[in-house]
Formats: C-alpha cells, sequence, structure tokens
C-alpha cells in the first residue's frame, strides 16, 4: 500500500510542477486539473497516516523515558492515536480501490411493468416520482426520453434520463425487481396484490466510450403516434433503431424533430450496449464469485414496497424502513448509504484475498 501511496504522490508532484508552467492547451490544462484534484483525497489522507504514526512513534520514546508525568500523558495519547491507525489505513484501501469510470455519469433509467397488469403500470408512475423526488433532493435533473403510458395514470414503460455529477455512483444500486404488495385502486374486494415492476441504471455514454458501426444500424423512420386532432403529427418524425448484431431495438417519438429523436436513441442504445460489455467483463473477472450489489441482475428482487404495513424492505441489505411514504417522496439514502458500503466492504475484502 505505501508504495501505491508513493507513486500517487510521485504524479501528484509532477502534475502540480506541469500545471506551474503555464500550459497553453485549455484541454491539457482541464485533464492534469482534473487528475490531480482525484488524487489529492489520496494524498491528504496519506499525510494524516503519516502523520498519526509520526505521533505514535513520539510517543512511544516519551512513554518510555524517566519523566513519570510525561510517561503518563504519552500512554494516554497512544490509547486515543492507536486506533486511529486502523481505521486511517482502511480509508486509504477505499481510497486506492478502482473507481468505476461510470460513477460521475448522468444515468438512464428504464421502469418497465412487470406481473400485475394496470397495478404493475401504476406503481411503475410511483417508482418514477420517487425517483424524480429523489434527483429534485440531490440537486439532480430528469428528463423523460421515452414513455408508454396506460390510460389510468400508469406507465407500461418510462425511460428517463437523470443528469448531475456523481448520479450512477448513487442511483447504480436500484437496478432489479421492484415488489409491490397493496389494495389496488381497481380492487372491490380489498384483496391485497403482489405485482412486480423492473427498473434498469445505465450510465449515459459518449461516442468515445462505446463506437457503433453505421453498418450495425437499420433505422426506420415513422410517424409519431399521438391523442388525435392537432397532436398528431404530420412528418414521419418518430424513430426506431436496430442493432442487428444483437437484436436490440430502440424507439423515440416523443421530440418534434427527427435529428432530436434519433440522438435520443442512439443515446439510450450506447447506454444499454455499454451496460451488456460491462456485465460481460465482470463475469470474466469474477466467474468463481459475484457481488449482489451493483450487478444490474434483473432477475433479482431487490424490494419489497408493502403498503398495508409501510414498509420498505431491502432484501439484499436486509434492511427495513418502517416510514413507505417517505420513501416514496425520494428518502432512499438510508438504503443507498447501506448499499455503497457492502459494496466497498466487498470489494476491500477481495483486495485482502488478493
Amino acid at each position: 500500500m505505501l508504495d501505491k501511496i508513493k507513486a500517487i504522490e510521485t504524479r501528484f508532484q509532477e502534475i502540480t510542477d506541469q500545471l506551474g508552467t503555464g500550459i497553453d492547451d485549455y484541454t491539457v490544462v482541464a485533464a492534469l486539473a482534473k487528475e490531480r484534484a482525484d488524487l489529492e483525497p489520496i494524498i491528504n489522507k496519506a499525510a494524516e497516516y503519516r502523520q498519526t504514526l509520526q505521533r505514535i512513534q513520539e510517543a512511544k520514546e516519551l512513554k518510555s523515558g524517566d519523566d513519570a508525568e510525561m510517561s503518563e500523558l504519552a500512554e494516554i495519547e497512544l490509547l486515543e492515536l492507536e486506533p486511529q491507525v486502523e481505521t486511517l489505513e482502511n480509508e486509504l484501501k477505499s481510497l486506492l480501490l478502482p473507481r468505476d469510470p461510470r460513477d460521475d455519469k448522468n444515468v438512464i433509467m428504464e421502469i418497465r411493468a412487470g406481473t400485475g397488469g394496470d397495478e404493475a403500470a401504476l406503481f411503475a408512475a410511483d417508482l418514477f416520482r420517487m425517483y424524480s423526488y429523489y434527483a429534485d433532493k440531490n440537486g439532480f435533473k430528469t428528463e423523460v426520453l421515452s414513455e408508454n403510458a396506460t390510460g389510468i395514470g400508469g406507465f407500461k414503460e418510462i425511460i428517463f434520463m437523470v443528469k448531475g455529477k456523481g448520479a450512477y455512483s448513487r442511483l447504480k444500486f436500484e437496478s432489479g425487481v421492484h415488489r409491490v404488495q397493496r389494495i389496488p385502486v381497481t380492487e372491490s374486494s380489498g384483496r391485497i396484490h403482489t405485482s412486480t415492476i423492473t427498473v434498469a441504471v445505465l450510465a449515459e455514454v459518449e461516442d468515445v466510450d462505446i463506437q457503433i458501426p453505421t453498418s450495425d444500424l437499420r433505422i426506420d423512420v415513422y410517424k409519431s403516434a399521438g391523442a388525435g386532432g392537432q397532436s398528431v403529427q404530420k412528418n414521419s418524425t418518430a424513430i426506431r433503431i436496430t442493432h442487428i448484431p444483437s437484436g436490440m431495438v430502440v424507439a423515440c417519438q416523443d421530440e418534434r424533430s427527427q435529428l432530436q429523436n434519433k440522438l435520443r436513441a442512439m443515446s439510450i442504445l450506447r447506454a444499454r450496449l455499454y451496460e451488456v460489455e460491462e456485465e460481460k467483463r465482470a463475469k470474466a473477472q469474477e466467474s468463481d464469485r459475484r457481488s449482489q450489489v451493483g450487478t444490474g441482475e434483473r432477475s433479482e428482487k431487490i424490494r419489497t414496497y408493502n403498503y398495508p404495513q409501510s414498509r420498505v424492505t431491502d432484501h439484499r441489505i436486509g434492511l427495513s424502513s418502517h416510514n413507505l411514504p417517505a420513501v416514496l417522496e425520494g428518502g432512499l439514502d438510508e438504503f443507498i448509504e447501506e448499499l455503497s458500503l457492502k459494496e466497498e466492504t466487498e470489494r476491500l475484502s477481495m483486495v485482502g484475498e488478493n
């Protein structure tokens, strides 16, 4: 670990020296400044770690001296400092772990009604509102990319983007199957129904992140569906893109221009293909063990929303909240913090094994 820290300190000083030379190329300056900012937390934590070790060494020397009063004070200081070493070491190990390059990116979220018919579609709308509230509380912005609404206020499918630095790092744990248990508004007998909704969380990717040859795409143009009358598009602005090698299909029709719909469809397609490649890499690297957190496995039931008991339970960490209304108003931090901690603990344990 100390060798890694030394190499990082050397690189940090190199960057600092380069930035002090007055580089004319703004893009180079921006890249160096970002790299330096990313390294700075490690530099500061390493300095704190070394300072603590130095204080412990000085206290030990005082403790072994002839001055009884100083020896007693040194003993008290050691009792305070020694437990800090393990904490600082763990914090440094965490900072030294390779970061997921997607963590700072915007996310594309896809919510789809599963089993449960109209009730599932209504809860899909509830989840969309929950994530919209969460985004707003955290200073993120939401933008609907595509939707397939039902006549009673639900969604068979809704795809939207959450924009803001760190959006993916917070929302990536939401990927999976969400289960709701409640009495549907359409149920006259008062019987509790169980429905499911799937949520996919994809990091937004740029052209440089994943290259898609034009020859791999089939693009169809058609007229957007509308409510009738003046709302119906007379021009063919809707876009359907088929990725021929995978058979993946993305359609967008909500924008007024063909170009805007195409840009949105390509954004969704890139994110989906990138996620497929990331999952392949994860399987190759961890064939003998796979983390349940952050893998985005669609088949896993990750959370249950029980309305009669006002309880939300995350099955991956065994954590329950008994304030369902607060959760549905965007109160997801309790779950996200615990899931982040679980992921980091598992990554640290793998570092220890290696």
